[in-house]
C-alpha cells in the first residue's frame, strides 16, 4: 500500500515538493547506468546473437555501422538537451524546431506506443525464461505482472531509489555479459568448445550488410533516455553527452564480445533460428550453471529496461503536460517524494494491457514491436531535423554541447535511420503487416495530435513555438 503521506494527487501543475520542481540529485554515475539499462535488453540480447549467427565474426562490420549511427542520434540530443534543458526531451525540442505537431506524434509514437510493446514483450520473455529453467514453480504470468508491481512501485518511491536500483541492476548485466563473451572467447567455461577458433566462413553478405545494419541498431537504440532527466542531473552540461557516448561505447565493446563469444559454443544455424539463442550459449558454456547465469542476466536486464522507462517516460510525459501537449495531470507531482506519479501509472498500465490480452502469442506483440520501432527510428530522424532547423533559427544561442563536423552526423544518421527503417522487416512475409501496422499508429497519433492541437491547445499544426516561450515555463 502506498503510503498516505504521500497525497496522491494533491499537487497540481508545478506545485511539487518543496519546490514545484524536479530534484537535480543524478550524477554521472546514475546516468550512465540509465543510457546501458535500457539499451541492452532481452530483445538485444537474443537479436545480437542472431546476427551473429547470420554473418558470423564479420558481423562486428554492420555493428560497427549501428555504433555510428548511434552515437550521431547522442550527438543531436547532447546538443538539444543542453540548449532546451526540459523533461519533455523531444517534444520540447521539437515544438521550437518544426511546431506541436511534429512534437506530440515523434513522442507519442516514438516513445510511449514502443514502451506500451516493447516493455510487454520483455516481461513476456522474462516469464518464458523463468518458465524454461523452473518449470512449475512459478504461475504462469505471476514473473511479468509481479516484475512491472514491484518497479511500478519503486519508481513511485522518488528518483533516489530509481538511481540505486539503475546502477546496480546495470552494473550486474555488464558484468554478466561480460563474463558470457569473456569466458567464451578465452575458453575458460565448464563445457568444451565447438571448435579452438571462430568460424572460418566470414559472411557479412549472408543477408545484405544493409539489413545487418537494421538489425544491430536495435542493440543501441535507447541512450537517450537520460534526457528527459536533464532537471534532475547535476552538472548535465558534462553528465548528459558523456553518459550517452560511454554508455553507447561499453553497449559496443560488450555486446561484440558477448556476440562473437557465441560463435565458440553454438553453431551458427543455431543462433540465427532459435528463439531463445542466449539460452542455448549459456548452458552449452557453463552447462546446468548456465541456466543459473541466464537468469540472472534476463532478470537484470529486463528490470534494468523497465526501470529505466517507468523513469524516464513518465517525465517526458510530465513535460509535455507543462507544454500543454498532453493531459495536465501527467505533471502531479507528490507529495514526499516529488515523482510524477499520474505518468508512472498510465506508463505501467499501458506496459500491462499486451501482457493481459497477448497472453502465450508474444509473436503478434514482436510484429507489433517493429512496428512501433520503426517510428522509434522516425523520432530520431525528427531529433536530427530539429538540430538543423535551430542552428538556422538561433545560430547565436549559446550551445554547451555543439555537434562534431555538423552537419555531417546528421545527414549520416538520417541516411542510416531511413535504410534501417526499409529493411526493418525481417522476412518478406511480415512486411506488409508491420509496415501496415506502423501506419496505423501513426495514423491515430497524428489524428490524436490534430484534434488536441486545434480543438485543446488552440494553435497552429506547424508553427515553431517561440524558444523563449519553453525556456521560461515554470
Amino acid at each position: 500500500m502506498i503510503d498516505p503521506d504521500i497525497t496522491l494527487g494533491s499537487l497540481p501543475a508545478g506545485q511539487g515538493a518543496a519546490t514545484g520542481k524536479l530534484s537535480k540529485t543524478l550524477g554521472l554515475g546514475a546516468l550512465l547506468s540509465v543510457s546501458i539499462g535500457l539499451v541492452v535488453s532481452q530483445g538485444v540480447m537474443v537479436l545480437m546473437l542472431q546476427g551473429a549467427g547470420i554473418a558470423g565474426p564479420a558481423f562486428l562490420l554492420p555493428l560497427g555501422l549501428a555504433f555510428l549511427l548511434a552515437l550521431t542520434y547522442a550527438f543531436s540530443f547532447s546538443e538539444l538537451s543542453l540548449m532546451i534543458p526540459r523533461a519533455g526531451s523531444l517534444s520540447s525540442y521539437t515544438e521550437v524546431a518544426l511546431g506541436h505537431f511534429a512534437a506530440i506524434v515523434s513522442t507519442f509514437s516514438g516513445y510511449v506506443v514502443v514502451a506500451m510493446f516493447a516493455l510487454s514483450a520483455e516481461l513476456l520473455l522474462l516469464d518464458q525464461i523463468i518458465s524454461e529453467v523452473y518449470p512449475g514453480v512459478f504461475p504462469h504470468m505471476s514473473v511479468a505482472f509481479g516484475v512491472l508491481l514491484v518497479f511500478t512501485l519503486l519508481n513511485l518511491l522518488g528518483i533516489d531509489i530509481f538511481a540505486r536500483l539503475q546502477t546496480a541492476l546495470a552494473t550486474v548485466m555488464v558484468i554478466v555479459l561480460l563474463a558470457l563473451g569473456l569466458s567464451a572467447i578465452t575458453g575458460s567455461g565448464s563445457e568444451p568448445a565447438l571448435s579452438s577458433g571462430l568460424p572460418q566462413v566470414w559472411n557479412p553478405m549472408g543477408a545484405s550488410v544493409l539489413t545487418l545494419v537494421a538489425l544491430a541498431i536495435w542493440g543501441f537504440v535507447g541512450a537517450e533516455f537520460v534526457c528527459p532527466l536533464v532537471e534532475e542531473s547535476r552538472r548535465p552540461e558534462r553528465n548528459i553527452p558523456w553518459a550517452m557516448i560511454l554508455g553507447i561505447s561499453m553497449i559496443f565493446v560488450t555486446i561484440a564480445l558477448y556476440a562473437i563469444g557465441a560463435l565458440y559454443y553454438v553453431p551458427q544455424e543455431e543462433l540465427a533460428s532459435a528463439a531463445l539463442p542466449h539460452y542455448l550459449y549459456a548452458t552449452a558454456l557453463f552447462g546446468e550453471t548456465g541456466r543459473h547465469v541466464l537468469v540472472i542476466a534476463a532478470l537484470t536486464a529486463t528490470c534494468s529496461t523497465l526501470n529505466t522507462s517507468l523513469a524516464a517516460i513518465p517525465r517526458m510525459l510530465y513535460g509535455m503536460a507543462k507544454n500543454g501537449q498532453a493531459f495536465p495531470q501527467f505533471q502531479w507531482l507528490s507529495r514526499g517524494f516529488n515523482t510524477p506519479w499520474v505518468a508512472v501509472l498510465f506508463v505501467a498500465a499501458i506496459t500491462g494491457l499486451p501482457i493481459l490480452f497477448m497472453g502465450d502469442d508474444p509473436g503478434t506483440v514482436n510484429m507489433l514491436l517493429i512496428a512501433a520501432a520503426i517510428a522509434w527510428l522516425l523520432a530520431y530522424i525528427v531529433c536530427h531535423l530539429d538540430v538543423i532547423a535551430l542552428r538556422r533559427r538561433y545560430p547565436d544561442l549559446p550551445r554547451p554541447f555543439r555537434t562534431p563536423f555538423y552537419p555531417l552526423p546528421q545527414l549520416f544518421g538520417i541516411g542510416g535511420m531511413l535504410v534501417s527503417i526499409y529493411y526493418a522487416s525481417p522476412t518478406p512475409e511480415m512486411t506488409e503487416a508491420i509496415f501496415t501496422s506502423a501506419g496505423v499508429v501513426l495514423g491515430l497519433v497524428s489524428l490524436i495530435a490534430v484534434l488536441w492541437i486545434k480543438l485543446v491547445m488552440r494553435k497552429p499544426l506547424f508553427t515553431p513555438e517561440p524558444l523563449e516561450n519553453v525556456l521560461n515555463r515554470q
